[in-house]
């Protein structure tokens, strides 16, 4: 088996990178925060010091950041894994970062001789957790095919959507309809509340008809009781729009709806809620109805 590096180990990385080391593969592993580790090193991991050394020491490597300027950091800054990666190595990145931002790591990392894919993943803490992932894949197909069999002990689906880059561009669109949807369902709930209905039985009714989704099953409860346990944070899905507010900026494509939801998470990092659930935009939606916090 090949041996995989993991750098990133948050919310997302740390469960990722335990399905790899369950899968049996040599795993070794770095996070820019000290003591996020321990769980994966019982589990037979080793701890590398640097990016660097992650990098000498695997033959693929898979990234999970916050952001652009995290990979750009973890890949090429001081003791960055581009320092050790040897020829031949794949570097895997599963962060949501800007399309430019990968062609652009590809490039650099082509001149090593170093294979690069970019493979945002979707579906949450809890999709990192069960290994129920979507994977949007981009990068040349001898590559995606060899990153396949890791990020497979991660995930569910893994589409390879076209060359490097595409892979960002699809979870832009991901992330423009999903704020759509959380939208949608938190105004409903919100109308259903001021309308004094029983909402939940509205949930469950709705449910079986064209108003169906994920969001409705899986955050509908959250809305209603007006807490918001972390699945993906605000913040980062801010930071997800702006990317993609980015591309339809460059392509000419009018966002009205994602706009909107910039605006709403904005709020919530004002106000303190940055960390919280994205469904949670659901709790501006009830302060303008006039809804008790």
């Amino acid at each position: 088996m090949e041996r995989v590096g993991f750098i990133g180990l948050g919310t997302m990385g740390a469960a990722m990178a335990g399905h790899v080391a369950e899968a049996g593969y040599p795993l070794t592993v770095w996070n820019r925060t000290p003591g996020r580790a321990a769980s994966l090193v019982a589990m037979g991991a080793k701890e590398a010091e640097s990016p660097s050394a992650l990098a000498a020491a695997s033959d693929v490597m898979v990234v999970c950041v916050s952001d652009s300027p995290d990979v750009e950091q973890v890949l090429f800054g001081p003791a960055g894994a581009a320092e050790g990666v040897r020829e031949g190595c794949l570097v895997v990145d599963c962060s949501t970062i800007a399309p430019a931002t990968a062609r652009s790591a590809a490039e650099r990392l082509a001149g090593r001789g170093v294979g690069f894919v970019d493979a945002p993943v979707s579906g949450g803490s809890e999709g990192a957790q069960k290994a129920t992932l979507t994977i949007f894949c981009g990068g040349d197909p001898a590559h995606v095919a060899r990153a396949r069999p890791v990020l497979a002990t991660m995930g569910k689906t893994i589409t390879h959507v076209g060359p490097v880059g595409a892979g960002q561009a699809v979870k832009a669109v991901n992330q423009v309809i999903l704020a759509g949807t959380y939208l949608g369902v938190a105004e409903g709930i919100v109308l259903a509340l001021k309308a004094g209905l029983d909402v939940g039985q509205v949930v469950e009714a709705l449910g079986g008809g064209a108003a169906q989704s994920w969001v409705l099953a899986n955050r509908g409860g959250r809305m209603i009781d007006n807490e918001y346990p972390l699945g993906f944070k605000v913040a980062l899905h801010l930071k997800d729009l702006g990317i993609a507010l980015d591309m339809a900026g460059d392509l000419g494509a009018d966002l009205p709806v994602t706009a909107l939801c910039a605006e709403i998470e904005r709020e919530l990092l004002v106000g303190g809620h940055a960390a919280e659930d994205m469904s949670a935009v659901a709790r501006v939606i009830r302060g303008r109805s006039g809804l008790p916090d």
